[in-house]
């Protein structure tokens, strides 16, 4: 049997497969993998690929091999690129295809794809330059079908493509093909709907400065390939997943035609699974280990599949929504029900930080570290809003009920500010020094600079270090307005600058020693009884995954080292900006009442950089105070449906167990 069918010896296992064949009632129509992140992922997949690779090399024949771009395949690049420098893998008869490339589009451009795959795979490997291709984004209009012809000859003549590597769009497409893209598409012109538009301005640092075309691969293109791996990461992904997966095969979410191919898969994290019904209701699809957290996930998503409280579900609803097998494992459902209700109404509480002795009742459930009061707390910030737009409310409550808090921004946020609003601040450095006679001839040539810098600004160029830091120092400015909002003293507040970030581009480098050391060296300074990070890992850039693995490293290299206070700290992940926690995910419930919800909004507003229209934005068109406050009311609306208190909004926390595959 060929590597391209079976599965690599020693490799990564998935912590949970399926294929549409292993029982009757999944309703997975496309092999899935799953793993645990996307770093083991990405490794099980270039040790299948490198696996074939050695095995043509060993028969003298060639690999050919489709490839993709954007942020989900560089795991597998670096691992690829890995084995090569370490391990001797050739790719001297490796052959490439690449599936599209924006146009027009100049080789040597930032966001080319050209560019992309040199400084991701193609510069570090021994690749011939004759066996590399990618669809040219120089070519005049007139010029573009024969060429698109010739990529298909190219592939039929290399003897097709052996394994084809893709990703997935929130709109469901493959390679360029959009919404409409029929099953027999060939190689050709595409316009970009503008959902992927959007979802590339970041890259871009502008909607209107995406492209509105590119070449890209058809559909037929792709389903000819002997073997299709499409990899998804991301609690972002995880909904257009499950339609490629489980939904009717339609031309509207292009990924769905692989349901026809005889040896597609999807390589999932733990994330990007989360929608397929074996995750999201698993009692459906076969037997479950019945403990706390399947038992507190089933129940609640019972009332709200029925539409009722959970103390008024009954037997009936159980039996007919197809959990017998809880009633038959756990006993009767008003038992069942209570002891859920409990465990939700006990992740409430208005005291974050603990109570105090004086206001503590009889009947209170006594939390881990009630018995010190106050609390140091560090808040860690990801960017300098984070703070506030994801968790204000709580900062404001632990402020005003006697802790400690510290802030941590963790990166300068500056590529996140437009040109326009650093030309105002300088216009204004000018006037002040200028009115106070402060050095105005160096005032003068630094302005002279700046505004020169942007006036001949090239789409996409990295800023002068001038122009970083005065985008930087815009933030510092907001992020230190927004604390003065919730009383917190400057000397509280730590400007981290974590190396990874400062690159001026939107690509950062991979989180480094350095980033680890500041982090322990300011948990070590502060020596907090509570930490505060970002668990929403779905903002585009991934700057929030990498601020959450230095600190959760940090963790552990403290706890490694045996330092005595970190016994009594606990870390708590919030959300917000980018998603929110589940119910049943939810072990902290802090409500806000309409006041505090108001002093939330208006520390947000602090940052003005980003207000009424935000460099990167994402693929959610509102502010983030407008996502921030109705996911808190969201929240607050399924704790009132499922029978609890009803309050204006709540902020949901998480806390970290220890263990750094669950999170990242």
């Amino acid at each position: 049997m060929s590597t391209i069918d079976s599965p690599v010896a020693g490799a990564l296992q998935p912590t949970d497969a399926t294929s549409m064949h292993d029982h009757s009632s999944c309703p997975e129509k496309i092999p899935c993998r799953v793993y645990r992140h996307a770093g083991e992922a990405s490794k099980a997949v270039a040790a299948e690929i490198a696996a074939f690779i050695r095995e043509r090399n060993s028969q003298g024949r060639k690999t050919v091999l489709g490839l993709a771009t954007g942020s989900t395949p560089v795991g597998v690049y670096a691992e690829l690129v890995r084995l090569h420098q370490q391990e001797g893998l050739s790719f001297q008869n490796v052959v490439t295809f690449n599936l599209d490339e924006y146009f027009p589009m100049q080789p040597d451009e930032l966001q080319s794809y050209v560019r992309f795959m040199h400084e991701n795979l193609f510069d570090h490997v021994d690749i011939l330059e004759e066996n590399v291709h990618v669809p040219d984004g120089t070519l005049a209009d007139t010029q573009v079908e024969e060429y698109c012809r010739n990529y298909e000859a190219k592939i039929v003549e290399a003897g097709g493509i052996d394994i084809q590597i893709l990703g997935i769009g929130r709109t469901g497409h493959i390679g360029f093909n959009e919404p409409g893209s029929g099953r027999d598409s060939r190689t050709r012109m595409i316009t970009l709907d503008k959902k992927t538009r959007r979802d590339a301005a970041s890259d871009f640092f502008a909607e209107e400065n995406v492209p509105r075309r590119a070449i890209t691969m058809g559909v037929g293109t792709i389903l000819e390939a002997k073997k299709v791996i499409l990899m998804a990461y991301g609690e972002g992904k995880s909904a257009v997943v499950a339609k490629a997966v489980e939904g009717e095969i339609s031309a509207i979410v292009a990924a769905s035609f692989l349901q026809t191919h005889p040896n597609a898969q999807f390589v999932l994290d733990d994330a990007a699974a989360d929608a397929l019904t074996r995750r999201r209701s698993p009692w459906l699809v076969g037997p479950v280990n019945w403990d706390n957290a399947a038992i507190r996930k089933a129940v609640i998503w019972l009332a709200q599949k029925v539409q009722k409280p959970i103390l008024k579900l009954t037997e009936e609803d159980y039996n007919e929504e197809g959990l017998q097998d809880l009633l038959a494992s756990q006993g009767r459902a008003y038992n069942l029900n209570i002891e859920v209700f409990r465990e939700l109404q006990q992740t409430i509480t208005g005291w974050p930080g603990g109570k105090p002795e004086h206001a503590r009742r009889a009947g209170d459930s006594l939390r881990f570290g009630e018995g010190c009061f106050p609390k140091r707390v560090l808040i860690f910030s990801p960017h300098p809003d984070d703070d506030v737009i994801s968790m204000g409310g709580t900062l404001i409550r632990l402020v005003d009920q006697g802790h400690e808090v510290h802030v941590a921004y963790q990166t300068s946020g500056n590529i996140a500010v437009f040109d326009d609003d650093a030309i105002t601040f300088m216009d204004f450095v000018s006037e002040f020094n200028r009115k106070f006679n402060i050095d105005p001839e160096r005032t003068a040539e630094f302005e002279r600079h700046i505004d020169e810098f942007v006036k001949h600004k090239q789409q996409g160029q990295v800023d002068s270090p001038e122009v970083q830091f005065i985008k930087g120092t815009i933030r510092r400015a907001e992020a230190r307005s927004a604390t003065r909002c919730c009383n917190i003293p400057e000397s509280q507040l730590h400007f981290m600058d974590m190396p990874f970030y400062e690159t001026g581009r939107v690509r950062k480098k991979p989180l480094g020693d350095d980033d680890i050391r500041i982090t322990v060296e300011l948990l070590r300074k502060v020596q907090p009884h509570q930490v505060y990070a970002a668990g929403d890992l779905s903002d585009p850039h991934g700057t929030h995954r990498t601020c959450l693995a230095a600190i959760l490293q940090a963790c552990k290299q403290i706890e490694a080292e045996g330092d005595e206070w970190y016994q009594q700290c606990q870390v708590w992940l919030y959300r917000g900006a980018w998603q929110e926690w589940g119910a049943h995910q939810i072990e902290m419930a802090v409500p806000l009442s309409p006041q505090e919800l108001l002093r939330k909004r208006a520390a947000i507003f602090k940052h003005e950089s980003q207000k009424d229209r935000a460099l990167f934005p994402g693929n959610d068109p509102r502010e983030f105070w407008q996502r921030a406050e109705q996911r808190n009311r969201t929240t607050a609306e399924t704790y009132d449906k499922l029978g609890l208190a009803e309050y204006e909004a709540i902020e949901g926390f998480v806390r970290w167990k220890g263990d750094l595959d669950s999170v990242l």
